[in-house]
Order: C-alpha cells, then sequence, then structure tokens
C-alpha cells in the first residue's frame, strides 16, 4: 500500500435556498406593520413597568432622604388589608358583571344574527353607541339620573313606595357601578359574538334546519358552541377591565361623598397613595402588584384556550 495518504474530497455543500422576492417583501412587510405597535407598546407599556418596578425598590423619609429598600414596599402591600378588600371588591364587580352582560350581548348578538329583528344595522348601531360615548360622560350622565336629591331613577323608586331610597348609598353603590359597565360594555362585546356568529359555517346550520331541530337548539347547541373561542376571549378581557375600575366610582363619588373610600379599588388606592399622599414608591409596588394579578389573568386565559383547542 503507497505512503501517499488517500485524499477524501469533501462533497459539495449545498447552498441555502435563497428567499423569494415575495418571501422577503412579506417579511418587510410584516415588519413594517409591527414596528409602530413594538414602539408605542415599548413606551408606553415597558418603559413606564421598568420605572415603576425600578421606583418601587426604594422608600423616601423627610429624615434620611431615598434611600434602597428592597422588598419593603412590596410586603407593605401584601400585608396591606384595604388593598386586597379593593381587589375583593373588583373580582365581585367583575364576577357579577360580566356574565350578566355577556349573557345580554349574546341575546342580542344572535338576535340580530338570525336575522329576527327588522332593521338589524340601525339597532346594532344603536347598541353600539353607548361605547362610543367616553366613559366620564357616561358616567356623568348617570350620575345624573341616580342623583340623591334630584335624580329621576330614586324618585321613581319613592313613587313605589321605596322611601329614602339611594342608589348611591354604600350598600347600593356597587350594583349602581354594575349596571352602569353593563351599559356601557354590552355593545361592544355583543359586536364582538355578532361577527364570531357569522364565522359558523352556514352548512352546518342548514343542515340541523333540514333536521327539524328547534331554533333554540340551534343557538344553544350549535351556534353559541362553536363561538366558545371568542366567549372565552371577551370573558378574560374583561376581567382585566373589572381589575381596573376607576373612572365610575371617582366620578359618582361626587354625587355621594365619603360612600368611595380611597382604597375602593386598587387602582382608585394607588392613585390616592401616590398623588393624593406622595407616596409614590409605595404606589408604584402597588401597580406592580396589580400588573401581576392582571398578567396573571392573560396566561390563565391563554393557557385555558390552548387547552380547550386541544381538547376540543
Amino acid at each position: 500500500m503507497s505512503n501517499t495518504a488517500l485524499v477524501k474530497t469533501a462533497a459539495p455543500r449545498k447552498a441555502a435556498p435563497r428567499r423569494s422576492a415575495y418571501a422577503r417583501r412579506r417579511g418587510r412587510s410584516g415588519l413594517a406593520f409591527v414596528t409602530p405597535f413594538m414602539l408605542i407598546f415599548t413606551l408606553f407599556m415597558i418603559v413606564p413597568l421598568a420605572y415603576a418596578i425600578d421606583q418601587s425598590l426604594y422608600t423616601t423619609k423627610l429624615i434620611g432622604g431615598t434611600s434602597f429598600s428592597g422588598f419593603a414596599n412590596y410586603t407593605a402591600v401584601l400585608q396591606s388589608g384595604p388593598f386586597w378588600s379593593g381587589v375583593i371588591r373588583v373580582v365581585i364587580f367583575g364576577a357579577i358583571q360580566i356574565p350578566v352582560m355577556l349573557a345580554i350581548a349574546a341575546f342580542f348578538a344572535t338576535i340580530f344574527d338570525l336575522g329576527v329583528a327588522k332593521g338589524g344595522r340601525v339597532f346594532r348601531a344603536i347598541y353600539f353607541v353607548p361605547f362610543a360615548v367616553p366613559i366620564v360622560v357616561s358616567a356623568l350622565m348617570w350620575g345624573f339620573l341616580f342623583d340623591p336629591m334630584y335624580g329621576p331613577f330614586n324618585r321613581f323608586m319613592n313613587a313605589i313606595g321605596f322611601h329614602n331610597f339611594d342608589w348611591m348609598s354604600s350598600a347600593l353603590m356597587l350594583p349602581t357601578i354594575i349596571i352602569i359597565a353593563i351599559w356601557e360594555w354590552t355593545g361592544y362585546n355583543c359586536i364582538i359574538l355578532y361577527t364570531a356568529l357569522k364565522s359558523v359555517p352556514r352548512d352546518v346550520v342548514e343542515a340541523a334546519i333540514l333536521d327539524d331541530t328547534p331554533l333554540w337548539k340551534i343557538v344553544l347547541r350549535i351556534k353559541l358552541p362553536m363561538v366558545r373561542p371568542a366567549l372565552i376571549m371577551l370573558v378574560f378581557i374583561n376581567m382585566i377591565g373589572a381589575m381596573q375600575l376607576f373612572v365610575e366610582p371617582t366620578i359618582l363619588n361626587n354625587y355621594s361623598p365619603g360612600v368611595i373610600t380611597n382604597t375602593w379599588t386598587p387602582v382608585i388606592d394607588i392613585y390616592s397613595t401616590s398623588i393624593s399622599d406622595g407616596e409614590y414608591q409605595l404606589g408604584a409596588a402597588m401597580a406592580v402588584v396589580l400588573a401581576i394579578i392582571i398578567v396573571a389573568i392573560s396566561v390563565v386565559s391563554l393557557a385555558f384556550r390552548n387547552r380547550r383547542r386541544e381538547f376540543g
């Protein structure tokens, strides 16, 4: 055998397939669409949250100035009874308001989808109008309607025998805000459910009609189950909105002073702690804790939707 080494020639490496011009243009177009959102999201969500986390690690005192305190503010928040009472209150608010609102929205969305109501476009626009009204304006309007002294709703209750009835008393303030929130957000949820119902294949519904299936079974057992992802999405979107309840109780407090306390909801507690009391580092810790709760709700929502998708 010759001493000359046998040189093995390596097989030529295959060139990576080049992306088509269409794929490159599509990638650039997607990046162009996403970039504005990412810039706004970073500036108005990520940066403020990072700043809040940074500030929550410090404490400012009259004597000694600002000093690093670690997780002392978080310990104070976790041990704060009023803060968690506000959290429980908004959880109760959401547990009552969201199912009632979605039931009403699903009812009207189904009516519009089936074409039962004549002039459906006009009625859809009418139901959507409350969502188009700014929250402050709607809170002021309902505040006048529920006004303890001159409000027509209180006068009506007195006229039918409920004397000295006060919609804005401490016992009824939460139900009053639930009524206002239902009026504000039912139209928005109705339009989303109506759009989802329109995506249900017509052949499925037509097959059920040919089988002489009652209308209520078509709605409850065919249409609504097929838009379950939209319903789940709306449940968790509205839960996140309930956790941020602020404007309505703040406005209504002007009509019935003292009923809405500084810790009535978590956001009001954060506002009063940061602005009124000047303890903005403690308020930042409250905001971070509330953000963690909202993120947890979002993660549970995503996991629940994925699980439902896997198991049909």
